[in-house]
């Protein structure tokens, strides 16, 4: 049985690859000619201290409890984050707690997509005795040696950029269906993502920071 547009060997005929050279074209074309704007914000700080002192034992629960906090109640977004929302009829969020709220407290008429593919990248503590830190210095040193490949049991840094590059697909297709896409979630997976849209052409505005609260714009077009 043959295909209409193919070969019998199965390869497509000069008028098939024709047309696909056609499609592919006009798909560039659209994709670049649109203007198109993503928005990745940090959440806003969790009700949880970093101003603690521990070892390594102690940061293993810390970063258990850090992922179950949801958002501070006094931790509130500022008017030009929530100025940046307007006529958002969706965000995206992590399923963490932190992240949904803050997406709430930042667009609470908008609706939460929900997806585990916008969490965290994830962090291990390290097995150092007889050391106490506090706990962002633990998390630097975590971060570091995630990079270094010391990822007991959590993803590793390669599946965690093919996430990213899966989060910028999403993204970029809700962008393209309404001009603007928006994200609440996470710092270091959020700078992992705009490193993902800065490689397809978006141009930034903003920096990635250790800040809560913190919002990035990708434009393209």
């Amino acid at each position: 049985m043959t295909l209409q547009g193919a070969t019998i060997s199965g390869q497509p005929s000069v008028f098939a690859r024709a047309r696909m050279r056609l499609v592919r074209r006009s798909r560039r074309h659209a994709y670049t000619q649109a203007a198109l704007r993503i928005v990745l914000v940090r959440h806003g700080r969790p009700a949880i201290s970093t101003k603690q002192r521990t070892g390594h034992l102690g940061f293993s629960d810390y970063i258990d409890a850090y992922e179950a906090a949801g958002l501070d109640p006094s931790s509130v977004p500022p008017e030009e984050l929530q100025d940046l929302a307007k006529g958002l009829s969706a965000i995206f969020t992590s399923q963490r707690p932190r992240s949904q709220e803050s997406a709430k407290a930042i667009a609470p008429h908008a609706e939460l997509i929900t997806d585990s593919l916008f969490e965290e990248a994830p962090l291990a503590s390290p097995k150092i005795p007889l050391i106490r830190l506090g706990v962002p210095a633990w998390a630097v040193m975590s971060r570091l040696l995630w990079h270094a490949g010391y990822h007991p049991e959590i993803e590793n840094y390669r599946r965690a950029k093919q996430r990213a590059k899966s989060a910028a697909d999403i993204l970029i297709f809700k962008a393209q269906e309404d001009g603007t896409s928006a994200l609440v979630a996470h710092g270091y997976f959020n700078a992992m993502i705009g490193r993902e849209l800065a490689r397809r052409g978006f141009k930034k505005t903003g920096s990635h920071r250790v800040r809560f609260w913190n919002a990035v714009v990708y434009e393209l077009g």
